[in-house]
This record gives C-alpha cells, structure tokens and sequence, in this order.
C-alpha cells in the first residue's frame, strides 16, 4: 500500500524534469512568435487548441516567412502525422470512456507516450500518462503565454543552449527501455540512420517522421521472438 501511494509522488518528481524543458521551449515559442509580429493571441490559442511543438513551430514558421494560414495549417498536420503511431501506441492507457480517450488523444506527446512506455505495469502506464500529460500542457501553456507577454525582450533560448534540455531529457527517458530490449535497440539505430540521411534532403521535421520506418525492424523481430 506504501508502495502504491508513492507512484504518483516519484512521477511528478520524474516528469518535472520534461515539464522545466517543456516550458523553456514554451517561452521561447511565444516570444519568437510575438517578437517576428504575429499577435499575441495567435502563439496562446495555437498552444491551447493545437499543442504540439514542432507543429506549432513549423506554423509559425511559415506564418512568419510569409505563408498563409492554410499553408501553416498544412505543415503542421504533416509533421503531426506521427502522433497517430503514438496513439495506437497508448491506446490501452487511455480508458474506454469517451472523454478519456477525447482528452487523452488531446494530449499525446513525444514526450508523455515515452514517459508512459517506460513503466513496467498497465497501472504505472496509465498513471504516469495522466501525471506527464496534464502538467505538461499546464506548463506548456503558462510557458508560451509568459513568453508572448515578454516579446521580443528574451529571443531565442537556443543562444543559451537551453533548447537542447527538451530532447536531453526524451533521450534520459526512453534509455531504460533500450537497454533492456535489443530489438528496440536494432528499432531504434535504423530509425535513427534513417533520419540522419534525409535530414540534408527533406524540411525540418520530415526525418522524425520517416524514422519511424524502424517500426518495421521491430514487428519483424517481434514476430520472431515470440514465435
């Protein structure tokens, strides 16, 4: 029983870590987003409605350079295509209610699907979607609302290398489940080959989502193993 009310405690203690990444890139979102003169309704709503960082980015992106709302629009939808994997993925963690499923589906992440995926138990998973997803888009939220309130006062965190605690800690996240699984491993290294050939010939984004050819690796010596 001891055990069990301690689980939430030490996963707030571990999800914090992606939350303080997740609002350093938050800030500079909105600040980005506001200093290349968009208002600054426009990083807030697309955080609330939308929430996915590199769909957001991209949008503005776009936005920024010239590009109008329905080729934002485009370019977020593509690089959000991964989400789908991701959602097959957390599919048993989010319940069989309606609006759990509506509000879970709502709050896939990168981030929140490999801090639930790392867990040994369907309790620990469920649990530990709910904890990361919720304070996540908490303090996403708060991060690119007090960015865009700052303008162009802060810039880009990237000056300060502080952008590179976001993919830091996925990495320090999913490096338990890659030791103790070799055919997640041999997924991982061709996905990861993959994106690094097409990065010099495809947009920014783009090499995520074709990693996920490593998938492929895997369900072959899935099979395999269990047969």
């Amino acid at each position: 029983m001891r055990s069990l009310l301690r689980t939430p405690r030490d996963l707030v203690r571990d999800a914090s870590l992606v939350w303080l990444a997740s609002g350093v890139v938050g800030v500079s979102f909105g600040a980005i987003s506001v200093a290349g003169g968009l208002p600054l309704w426009v990083p807030v709503v697309l955080s609330l409605l939308v929430y996915a960082g590199s769909a957001q980015l991209s949008a503005v992106g776009v936005l920024l350079a010239g590009g109008g709302p329905l080729a934002a629009a485009a370019t977020g939808l593509l690089l959000n295509t991964r989400t789908v994997a991701f959602g097959l993925a957390v599919a048993d963690v989010l319940g069989r209610g309606r609006v759990a499923r509506l509000l879970g589906a709502h709050l896939v992440t990168d981030e929140t699907v490999a801090f639930a995926l790392a867990q040994e138990d369907p309790a620990r998973r469920r649990a530990a979607f709910w904890i990361s997803g919720v304070g996540l888009f908490a303090v996403w939220n708060l991060g690119v609302l007090a960015g865009a309130l700052a303008g162009g006062a802060l810039g880009d965190t990237a000056r300060y290398g502080l952008d590179a605690a976001f993919p830091a800690v996925l990495v320090a996240l999913v490096l338990p489940t890659l030791r103790k699984d070799p055919a997640v491993r041999r997924a991982a290294l061709l996905g990861a080959a993959v994106a690094l050939a097409v990065t010099p010939l495809v947009p920014a984004g783009l090499p995520v989502l074709l990693a996920l050819a490593g998938l492929a690796l895997y369900g072959r010596h899935g099979k395999t193993v269990t047969a």
